[in-house]
């Protein structure tokens, strides 16, 4: 069993979180060789279901999710990173990244969090936390100090 894992999947956003957890992953798959993917998660939350909006409503939301993946798939390039597979995914990111990595049979997700306070996360949820306790695979979690 190799400890590297051959298979990388960068979640990422448009974030100050996002850009080290790019500047992370992109690292980690060019010393290890590793292949890197990375997925962007249009928002579909329930307040937003596809069934509730319409279709042309869902397409602008995906075009608009789409022009960000592939901002972070060229802030990944421009940093020397190697990018196997762009992913766009539309509705819950936590869910998405963890059904994502599970297809991929990912060896590692690497993500930026943004370290929000016990109350917002009870609110609002956490994807970062989400992520950590269902993946599929051992999660890198990035975060920018204070």
């Amino acid at each position: 069993m190799a400890f590297f894992p051959r298979r990388v999947l960068l979640a990422a956003d448009r974030s100050d979180e996002s850009l080290l957890a790019i500047e992370a992953a992109t690292d980690l798959c060019r010393e290890t060789g590793s292949e890197l993917h990375i997925v962007y998660v249009g928002l579909l939350s329930p307040f937003t279901q596809p069934n509730a909006i319409s279709e042309v409503q869902y397409q602008r939301l995906r075009a608009e999710a789409q022009e960000i993946l592939e901002e972070q798939v060229a802030t990944a390039r421009s940093l020397g990173g190697k990018v196997t597979r762009a992913h766009l995914r539309m509705g819950r990111a936590d869910s998405e990244i963890i059904r994502l990595g599970d297809e991929l049979e990912a060896g590692m997700i690497v993500i930026g969090s943004r370290g929000q306070h016990t109350l917002s996360r009870v609110l609002l949820g956490n994807d970062a936390e989400s992520i950590v306790r269902h993946a599929p695979c051992p999660v890198l979690v990035i975060r920018q100090d204070a």
